[in-house]
């Protein structure tokens, strides 16, 4: 800014400078050149008001004032008709030069409150874009409060309804299996007909534990323990799929104050996820950052075939599920668990490229304090 003013003031000096040797150094039998030259004079105290407004404006027809009266003093000296002329010419240059500079400056003070007027329309604008966003979030955990209510009844009624019959189903399949040797049909059958109702007795499982609430018990443990028994789990699954299973541990540990049973047991579904997505050949990459002071963040990363952008929409959705044979509870219990210890769960996904699971939850320690 300063700059700026320097060259403008520079460029204004020069137009006077330059129009007042114009008029110096032209001869006086040639009136209609000075007639010129006195109203090039105006130019610079337009620009000059233009620029600087009411004081700029002013300074410099004081300036062009001061320029210009030697020559109707010295040159022009002994026509009193001629020098009255030039003098209220002067007073015209002072008169443009402070008029000019006031409108000027005014419309610039207008500018600038149209200016802060807009900036607090915006800023208004931003603090209703932020309100309406924090309304849909709330709305939408409110939505899913009350399916959870909902839930929760039901799980009430299957879990009497389903699981009892279950029992009695599998119980009565393996008192018949007895009676048939492997390799008969008919033993082939009951043992499908076991494995089912053990599948079906993991759904309502699963369909508890995600519509009633779970008691947590939080105690300080460490992120990166957590996530090498994670490691320990499934690496013999990694190895069979032909999965480089890779852990980027911090600097130093991370602490947290968690349930570590239920903690490991949403890294697990997770990780397990992420295997499934990755074919052979591939990688699995657990890392941990510490962006915040308070915040820790574990990345699961993989190098499958990518989540489409309408099936990413309903992932967390219950009972959705890809895959054959699949519930569509794991990521709704897992979110649940990650929510149960204040933190959140997000997924984002390149068709193609890959996929990575983002689990953030607050620090007990950290940098400065954490444990070494």
């Amino acid at each position: 800014m300063k700059t700026s003013n320097r060259v403008r003031t520079l460029i204004l000096a020069t137009f006077i400078i330059g129009i007042s040797l114009l008029h110096y150094l032209t001869p006086l039998h040639l009136p209609y050149l000075h007639d010129i030259f006195q109203r090039l004079y105006y130019l610079p105290i337009i620009l000059a008001a233009l620029w600087f407004g009411f004081r700029g404006g002013l300074l410099c027809s004081i300036a062009v004032s001061v320029a210009y009266a030697p020559h109707i003093l010295f040159q022009w000296g002994g026509h009193l008709s001629v020098e009255m002329e030039k003098y209220l010419e002067i007073l015209l240059y002072n008169a443009v030069g402070g008029v000019t500079g006031l409108l000027s400056q005014r419309e610039r003070e207008r500018t600038v409150e149209l200016q802060k007027t807009a900036q607090g329309l915006e800023e208004s604008y931003q603090k209703l874009q932020q309100q309406s966003e924090k309304m849909i979030t709330i709305e939408e955990k409110l939505r899913r409060a009350e399916k959870m209510s909902t839930l929760g009844e039901m799980a009430a009624v299957l879990a009497h309804e389903i699981r009892n019959p279950l029992g009695s189903i599998r119980g009565t399949a393996e008192i018949l299996k007895d009676d048939y040797k492997p390799g008969d049909p008919k033993h082939e059958f009951i043992e499908i007909q076991i494995k089912e109702t053990e599948r079906l007795n993991r759904v309502v499982e699963d369909f508890l534990h995600m519509a009633r609430p779970q008691p947590v018990d939080l105690k300080p443990c460490l992120i990166r323990d957590e996530l090498e028994t994670i490691i320990f789990l499934v690496s013999n699954d990694a190895r069979e799929r032909q999965i480089q299973l890779v852990l980027h541990p911090c600097t130093y540990h991370v602490s947290i104050k968690a349930d570590g049973e239920k903690l490991r047991q949403a890294f697990l579904n997770i990780a397990i996820n992420a295997l499934q997505a990755t074919p052979p050949g591939g990688c699995v990459s657990i890392s941990i950052h510490v962006h915040q002071s308070d915040v820790c963040e574990i990345q699961f990363e993989n190098t499958g075939p990518g989540i489409d952008a309408e099936t990413l929409k309903r992932i967390f959705e219950p009972f959705f599920t890809t895959k054959t044979g699949g519930t569509g509870l794991g990521l709704a219990i897992t979110r649940k668990i990650i929510e149960s210890h204040n933190g959140t769960l997000t997924v984002e996904s390149t068709v193609g490229t890959g996929t990575v699971v983002t689990v953030k939850l607050p620090m007990l320690d950290a940098a400065g304090g954490g444990i070494p």
